[in-house]
């Protein structure tokens, strides 16, 4: 099983993410505001690059959400609008139809989310 996803976020995701979750925290949807406060810009929400890990995993299991049984991640780094992110991950465990798969995100050559674990009914 080979998991790989690689995705650009628009300049607009983090605004239509703050709808879709109801974080309007300004550090996702106002660059200026994000500045102030030291970063280099809006960053992403956490819970975004997260769902990018859940639906690599999900698709390289055959598509299903429901094949998808836990998901834990460390998030490492800010994740950042119109920058790829790649998604990859191994398995690391199979047994009793269920395999567990080793996943990091990346982006800028950054790992923004590492030592992620999914775990799939297979």
């Amino acid at each position: 099983m080979k998991v790989e996803l690689k995705v650009t976020p628009d300049r607009y995701l983090p605004h239509r993410y703050a709808g879709a979750s109801g974080d309007f925290n300004p550090i996702h949807i106002d660059p200026e505001f994000a500045r102030q406060v030291g970063l280099p810009g809006n960053i992403l929400h956490g819970l975004y690059t997260m769902a990018q890990v859940a639906r690599a995993n999900v698709n390289a299991a055959g598509g299903d959400p429901r094949t998808l049984k836990r998901l834990s991640v460390q998030f490492r780094g800010m994740g950042r609008p119109e920058q790829e992110i790649t998604v990859t991950g191994t398995v690391k465990e199979e047994r009793d139809g269920r395999v567990v798969v080793g996943t990091e995100a990346e982006q800028g050559g950054k790992r923004i989310i590492r030592n992620a674990e999914a775990e799939l009914e297979m």
